[in-house]
Order: C-alpha cells, then sequence, then structure tokens
C-alpha cells in the first residue's frame, strides 16, 4: 500500500485516478483549492487543501507521501492552461526541500508531442481548434522543463490523441514517444483505463525519468 496525494483531485483525470488508487488499497490524498467540492468519501481518502503553484505548500503535502501525482491540466477548462508549466516548476521545486525523502512525481502529460506514424508531431495536424494547441503546447513546454530536472524522481504520462469518459477494461499499450494507435488509425484511451496506467506505474515503476504513453 502506498501514500499518495493527488493534485486536481477533483477533475475528470484526478478523480478517476483517486477511485483507481482507493479501489486498490491506497491511502490517497486529495489536494484542492476547495475540499468541499470532494464528495467521494472513503476510509482511505484524506481531503487537504493546498496550493500547486506554491512550493512551501507541495513540501508541506508532499512530507510523508510515496508518490505525488500531478492530474494539473487543460482539460477543465480555459482557465487551467496557464497553470501546466508553472504547476510542474513548482512541484519539482518544493519535492527538492524534502531531500532523498521526497516523493515520486507522476505527472498527467499532454499527446501533442507525440509522434505519429508520419513522423509528424500530434499537434501538427490540421485543423485543430487553437484552444486545443494551447494545452498541447503547454504540456510540451511542461515535458521539456521535466527533462532537465535529474534530482527529483518525475515521470510523465501521455494519453492517447483522445481520452474520455468510458469503460475500465484494465488493458492497454505501451509506448515511450509514438502515439500509440490501433488498426484503424484511431488513437484513444478511456480515463478510467489511462488511471489504471498510472496507478500501474506506482506499484510497478517503469518509466523513471522518462515520459510514456498508453493506448488501445
Amino acid at each position: 500500500m502506498s501514500k499518495i496525494a493527488v493534485y486536481g483531485a477533483n477533475g475528470t483525470i484526478g478523480s478517476r485516478i483517486v477511485n483507481e488508487a482507493l479501489r486498490r488499497g491506497h491511502q490517497v490524498t486529495a489536494v484542492v483549492r476547495d475540499p468541499a467540492k470532494i464528495t467521494a468519501t472513503d476510509p482511505n481518502l484524506t481531503v487537504a487543501t493546498g496550493d500547486v503553484l506554491d512550493p512551501a505548500s507541495v513540501a508541506a503535502v508532499a512530507d510523508g507521501q510515496d508518490v505525488v501525482v500531478s492530474a494539473v491540466g487543460g482539460g477543465d477548462g480555459p482557465g487551467h492552461i496557464a497553470t501546466i508549466k508553472p504547476s510542474a516548476e513548482s512541484l519539482v521545486a518544493g519535492l527538492r526541500t524534502l531531500g532523498e525523502a521526497a516523493p515520486r512525481l507522476i505527472a498527467v502529460g499532454g499527446a501533442g508531442s507525440l509522434r505519429t506514424p508520419n513522423g509528424n508531431r500530434v499537434w501538427d495536424a490540421e485543423g485543430l481548434p487553437e484552444f486545443l494547441l494551447e494545452i498541447m503546447h503547454a504540456h510540451g513546454d511542461a515535458l521539456e522543463y521535466y527533462r532537465t530536472v535529474t534530482d527529483v524522481r518525475w515521470t510523465n504520462l501521455s494519453p492517447a490523441a483522445v481520452i474520455e469518459p468510458g469503460e475500465r477494461t484494465g488493458t492497454y499499450r505501451v509506448a515511450l514517444d509514438d502515439l500509440v494507435s490501433a488498426e484503424d488509425g484511431t488513437s484513444r484511451i478511456s480515463a478510467e483505463d489511462y488511471a489504471v496506467a498510472i496507478v500501474d506505474e506506482i506499484e510497478k515503476p517503469r518509466h523513471i525519468g522518462e515520459r510514456f504513453t498508453v493506448g488501445y
């Protein structure tokens, strides 16, 4: 059993990570600005108030945890885009203050920077809306920042090109920097199975210091 703190715990992806971790018997701290937004109840669930953009707050929450998960991203509204890279920098700064006792950091990433079969990036596709491009590039900037970090154990998990609420199958395929696509060319993952992949990585670390991706 691990002690896991989840930032963005009331979002589409964060809430599913919390549920998956609780399902497996882990101790979860849901870190949010407004605790009233967490309505789930579980003996292994604690709700904490925290600011992902404040390194001191990050350090206070992370102290004693085994893993910190950041589900901070642009999928829950335009106002979240500007926090993607700054939250990565704040999380790393906060964890650094804990030294060797710092927990691992697993961050929800984006699909935009993944390579497609034709050698382009997902974000190079024609016709993508500006809002989506902003999210993709913000996650790309955060990933490039993580790749400069050598003193905090980090992992960045990019979803498939399409991630949305759906079925938990418990199965998925893994790659590193290449988009995972099905034989028909589609690339998708349910938010539930993305959460499965996050908790699998928590339980059996395979991608410390790198980005990986999952899809069907």
